[in-house]
């Protein structure tokens, strides 16, 4: 449950990056909806997948893996 909230407040951050580096390369109102709606899809898949199915290992992994995405994407910016 821990590492699910975890990646959650890890995703949200990755969105929001995303959405915006996306609204400044391309300045389109759409491409950013786009990518928005895959960005929460595929953390919605991660969240499920890490409540339901995922060994707590693999689980651990992968909000390890979104943190340290998440802050070379936020230093990086």
């Amino acid at each position: 449950m821990l590492a699910t909230a975890l990646l959650g407040a890890g995703g949200i951050v990755l969105l929001l990056v995303t959405m915006a580096k996306v609204r400044e390369r391309t300045g389109s109102a759409g491409s950013v909806a786009i990518a928005g709606a895959i960005c929460v899809t595929v953390l919605a898949l991660l969240c499920v997948l890490t409540l339901t199915v995922l060994a707590p290992p693999v689980a651990w992994g992968v909000v390890i893996v979104v943190g340290i995405a998440g802050c070379a994407m936020l230093l990086v910016g």
